[in-house]
């Protein structure tokens, strides 16, 4: 009984795992089996293949075909094994020669005519290929672009399935990638667009400075969302590891661009309030897919209209914000997708938002049951609390005096840079990364500068994770003024950003 291999890339989260597929013709009743915990999208497979490879001029062998997908025990799911199924068949009935699959990994779903179509996961399945030891990869045409962010394994691309089994029997040549040409960042809005707030333009540039949460509260119109919507522009480029990571989840997501791919700047997501918690969190049928959450990570997730979320959804963000990964448990496995992002939130006064607080016509108690769809719990874990007040008029503020993101954003690098040089012997990168131990015992601040924080502890205004994330507020802003260790009016300071209510 003739068997042949080839071997393909599954996904476990954004971590791609090579998969041998093992074709074995037999006799019998003519059927096709497929063995390995495939999910219903692969099932499907079998005919897809089948007609793929009749209608690009292929025999399909008669007689049982047996396809077994190891490691057994991992479930697999998607279309892009159809390309490694479809050469495992064909050399195991010797239509073309098995040499040039060793040492290859296929990617790719086949369409019913033999086309070839991109898949999601290239990146991280090529980066899985790469360390185990591959050195050559074919995929979907559309895909080489994404395929050629990965160094160490030649790439090529096959629009259609006649061009690889041409390449098979070394009758043709697949495509390459282009050389990479130089990556255009997009856009992104400038600060001096906001019109005065100058409290919170400085609260944004702390929270840039030392990757801290912030919530911005004031009625509608006063410029919350033009504030978040611009901090991704003072937040500094990711470096090449980052970049590849955050390529990697927004490739299993299926969001990359097609022309420019790369990641290079820390992504801005803002989802609507009506969003579920498997959207935000992750999750689906199968093995989770990655959420909102992971699709900012390295970046910016900005909750507008916060106090309309679901409890569920505002929630489900606790642990998160402390890990910076989220685990998702389901039948078929468990899933660890990274999420470590700088939450912004930004929320209304009250349910009838008028433009004065002096028109407003909630009671005191209908203004404290909107808020408190904020618990406590989750207000603990956010750094900087801002309220914007409107603005009086527009002439007296807008006078092209307002600092850019570019000059704020030199400041914050600054700041940053101060930061990574103080941490580098621990690993970490910004001061919200900081474990509260090693600020409490490593890095103690004198009794005279902490003072305030245990007369608010004491009183019972602040927690101790409140009273931690006080002291990494703190070293941000002396890092921003340039002095090498908090003083007591820095710490007094960031306990204000805490201490500011919402109403």
């Amino acid at each position: 009984m003739p068997i042949a291999k080839a071997w393909s890339a599954g996904l476990l989260g954004i971590n791609g795992r090579v998969i041998e597929i093992e074709a074995d013709l037999g006799g019998g009743l003519s059927r096709i089996t497929l063995v390995g915990l495939p999910d219903a999208g692969l099932r499907e497979a079998k005919d897809r293949v089948r007609s793929a490879v009749r209608n690009s001029g292929q025999p399909w062998p008669d007689g049982k075909v047996t396809l077994g997908l190891s490691p057994a025990n991992l479930p697999k799911m998607g279309s892009a094994f159809d390309l490694g199924i479809a050469a495992a068949v064909l050399a195991a009935s010797g239509a073309v020669p098995a040499t040039r699959l060793l040492g290859t990994v296929l990617l790719g779903e086949l369409a019913l005519d033999g086309r070839i179509r991109a898949v999601r996961g290239i990146l991280p399945g090529l980066l899985a290929a790469r360390a185990a030891g591959y050195g050559r990869a074919v995929v979907p045409t559309d895909s080489l672009v994404e395929a050629a962010l990965v160094d160490g394994i030649e790439v090529a691309g096959a629009p259609h399935l006649r061009d690889f089994v041409a390449w098979l029997n070394r009758e043709a040549e697949l495509a390459h990638p282009e050389p990479p040409g130089p990556v255009t960042p997009p856009d992104v809005p400038d600060l001096a667009d906001v019109v005065g707030q100058p409290e919170a333009r400085w609260a944004l540039e702390v929270a840039a400075a030392g990757g801290h949460h912030l919530l911005l509260t004031g009625p509608p119109g006063v410029g919350k969302t033009m504030l978040a919507k611009r901090l991704p522009g003072l937040l500094p480029q990711l470096t090449p590891e980052e970049s590849l990571e955050v390529t990697a989840v927004h490739s299993v997501d299926g969001s990359l661009s097609k022309s420019s791919p790369l990641v290079t700047i820390p992504p801005f997501v803002a989802p609507h309030y009506s969003i579920s918690v498997p959207a935000l969190i992750g999750g689906g049928s199968g093995l989770a897919a990655p959420g909102a959450i992971s699709r900012a990570h390295r970046g910016v997730l900005f909750l507008d209209e916060v106090c309309e979320f679901g409890s569920q959804c505002l929630e489900s963000l606790r642990t998160v914000l402390e890990e910076g990964e989220v685990r998702i448990s389901r039948v078929k496995g468990s899933i660890t997708y990274p999420a470590r992002f700088q939450l912004v939130l930004a929320t209304n006064p009250c349910a009838c938002a008028p433009p004065k607080d002096a028109d407003c016509v909630c009671s005191p108690s209908a203004r404290r049951r909107y808020l408190a769809k904020l618990s406590g719990p989750l207000l603990d874990r956010v750094d900087l609390r801002v309220r914007l007040n409107p603005l009086s008029a527009i002439t007296a503020h807008d006078t092209g005096a307002a600092e850019s993101s570019e000059t704020v954003r030199q400041r914050v690098f600054t700041a940053r840079e101060r930061a990574a040089h103080r941490w580098r012997e621990h690993g970490w990168l910004s001061n919200s990364e900081v474990p509260g131990p090693a600020l409490r015992r490593q890095f103690a601040l004198p009794a005279d500068a902490t003072v305030v924080l245990d007369r608010a502890m004491d009183r019972g205004a602040l927690s101790g994770r409140g009273a931690d994330r006080c002291l990494r507020i703190a070293w941000t802003l002396a890092d921003l003024d340039g002095e090498p260790r908090p003083s007591a009016d820095q710490v007094s300071s960031a306990l204000a950003f805490r201490e500011r209510v919402a109403a």
